[in-house]
């Protein structure tokens, strides 16, 4: 709905929060309906905020990770250093882990006019936007910021393994960020209970005959050490094979200070006021504590900008698999974060897990983030970035990886995806030299909005597990039937754990289109092989200079990051059977027949979409919407 004058609008993500596809829909939609955006992007500082406040119209503040308390201590402190500004200010998304009606009556008190807890359509917001300007002054606009793109990738460390002594020279530093960092310091003590502890990669690995497991893992993630003990005892019972805990947004950044100060906040409440668990903080002894109670393999998972005291403490805790990696964890997750630093970085926690097994034989599984930005991934992309991951570990010694794909909703795409990932995940680390590591294959439900109807989210949990059960993956990473309205509970994580076994035994009695199946599959080695082949010409053969370099050139992109590294110009959306295809491949190194497959089936789309859409991104906006909306008749999309 155009406004009746041209407005600017100043729209961004504040904190460690790194949801950026919604935004990158709303910009689109704004700049459509004839207004000037000045996009900040994700991970902004109410200060940002405040300082282009007085250019616009209106200032559009979006958090995803339930932490706006957090992030708007500041603001009648910042009012008053900025006196002059008169724009109307907004905020939306996910924004308490707790009480959503408090935030909102939180935020109307500094000043807010429009707070939106959860979810909200594009629609709804345009009309409240149109009110609210209808009898109000254009601001004095200063013209739109140009969106910042480095001269520079910087330099990649060298592709090769780093020796015991370079880590070992590393490790003080590490260690002593902060003060629980020290009783992480002895690596035999560490590795002498570890080896007492479930383990992480052999619970993936075959039976005696060479029949893969099928392993159920649900999420969790409290500020409270007595809290995620008892959820974990709650999930174990209700059937979870394997437990992680997932940590919060403030360890995600680095900020144990703040993390320090939720930690006590939560306590004086009651109520956790984080995301997740703060783990760093917590130390070694409490991860101790808490691993001999639940006597379950146990998995770190983050996206921490800096990972390394992360890991330290994590295996010395005796958590015997860790997530994440340089590309999948900075890609999809950071504003500013330099591959070449996050390779830096990736490769000492790689290191440290390899030195654990070759010193002391401890295998710590070793996951990558393939959901990437988890909206409309091309499988291809998933891939490569996996297989990549995998074989940065490999070189350092890694002896156990998880290759993570996240479902995208045609199962014939889908369950092609988790074949070929392991076959080429198996194939390239083998050519490279590392046949005995073992590959894993994790399959995320349904990463990216969940419909808000209860009862349709949970018919896409039952056939999402059927999907994965189907595929031949490793690992289900299970979701929940409020995933669209709330941060989920213990219950809630424990149902969407017996949905998922109802959809795993479902699996039975579902007949593959085994030759679909394998037309994807062709689709896909083609894809990666020539992605992975022109990631490793821009590095002349140096994996971790080709990362970089393809980076730069847009040989490697991924579609709504937030990150100044990556070039955007990929852009994907559903053919008529649901699949993800290219629509435009950006500077993808493919062939003119991979190129012309997917305008084919993108142009079939365009011929039969109804009503017809005036622009790609209205094509794209369609596909993100129609899962949160209801709008598709049944999952998976090609039922």
């Amino acid at each position: 709905m155009p406004l009746p004058t041209p407005r600017s609008i100043a729209l961004g993500g504040i904190g460690a929060d790194a949801h950026s596809v919604g935004l990158t829909l709303l910009k689109h939609a704004i700049t459509e309906a004839g207004h000037a955006v000045h996009f900040m992007g994700t991970q902004n500082n109410l200060d940002d905020f405040f300082r282009h406040a007085g250019d616009v119209d209106v200032v559009m503040i979006s958090c995803m990770d339930g932490h706006l308390r957090h992030y708007l201590r500041q603001f009648p402190d910042l009012l008053l250093r900025y006196p002059d500004i008169d724009a109307l200010w907004y905020a939306g998304g996910n924004l308490d882990v707790g009480n959503s009606e408090r935030i909102r009556g939180e935020a109307r008190r500094l000043g807010f006019r429009r707070v939106f807890p959860t979810y909200v359509d594009i629609p709804t917001i345009l009309s409240v936007l149109a009110e609210d300007l209808l009898t109000r002054p254009p601001a004095v606009r200063a013209r739109p910021v140009a969106a910042f793109r480095p001269a520079q990738p910087g330099t990649a460390p060298p592709d090769q393994r780093l020796t015991e002594e370079d880590l070992l020279k590393q490790r003080p530093a590490v260690l002593e960020s902060w003060p629980t960092g020290a009783r992480a310091r002895d690596l035999a003590d560490n590795a002498a209970f570890l080896l007492r502890q479930p383990s992480f990669a052999h619970a993936h690995a075959p039976g005696p005959r060479g029949a893969r497991p099928f392993l159920v893992q649900p999420r969790s993630g409290v500020a409270l050490a007595a809290e995620q003990r008892t959820a974990f005892v709650a999930l174990r019972r209700a059937g979870a094979d394997v437990l992680s805990y997932q940590i919060d947004s403030l360890t995600r950044n680095n900020d144990y200070r703040k993390a320090h100060d939720a930690i006590a906040e939560s306590r004086e409440s009651g109520a956790s006021t984080l995301n997740g668990f703060p783990m760093v903080n917590h130390g070694v002894d409490v991860l101790r504590e808490l691993i001999s109670e639940v006597r379950t393999p146990l998995q770190t998972r983050h996206s921490t900008r800096d990972p390394r005291l992360l890991a330290e403490i994590s295996c010395a805790g005796g958590v015997t698999g860790f997530e994440g990696g340089a590309i999948t964890y900075n890609i999809p997750y950071f504003k500013d974060y330099s591959p070449a630093q996050s390779l830096r970085r990736w490769q000492y926690v790689d290191r440290l897990v390899g030195l654990y097994r070759e010193k002391f034989g401890v295998v710590i599984d070793r996951e990558f983030f393939g959901t990437l930005t988890a909206v409309l991934i091309p499988p291809s992309l998933a891939i490569v970035v996996n297989v990549i991951e995998a074989m940065l570990a490999a070189g350092q010694g890694v002896g156990s990886v998880s290759l993570g794909y996240a479902e995208q909703g045609n199962r014939s795409q889908d369950i092609a995806a988790v074949r070929v990932l392991r076959e080429l995940g198996q194939k390239y680390l083998a050519n490279l030299g590392y046949p005995g590591v073992q590959v894993n294959v994790v399959f995320h439900q349904h990463m990216a909005a969940f419909p808000q109807d209860r009862a349709r989210a949970a018919q896409l949990i039952v056939a999402s597990a059927a999907t994965g059960r189907l595929s031949g993956a490793s690992r289900l990473i299970t979701k929940t039937p409020v995933e669209a309205t709330s941060i989920p509970s213990v219950s809630d994580n424990q149902e969407g754990l017996q949905l998922s076994r109802l959809g795993a035994l479902e699996a039975n009695g579902v007949e593959v289109d085994e030759r679909t199946v394998r037309e994807e599959a062709t689709v896909l080695r083609a894809e990666v092989d020539q992605i992975l082949e022109s990631v490793l010409l821009a590095g002349d053969g140096s994996l971790t200079d080709g990362v970089v370099k393809a980076f730069a050139l847009g040989y490697l992109d991924v579609p709504f990051s937030p990150s100044v590294y990556n070039r955007g110009e990929v852009l994907t959306a559903r053919d008529v059977q649901g699949a993800v295809r290219y629509l435009n491949t950006g500077r993808l190194r493919f062939s003119s027949d991979v190129i012309e497959f997917h305008r084919s089936r993108m142009s079939e789309r365009r011929r039969t979409e109804q009503p017809p859409v005036r622009s790609e991104w209205q094509l794209v906006e369609r596909d993100v919407l129609r899962i949160p909306s209801g709008h598709y008749r049944k999952w998976p999309l090609d039922a």
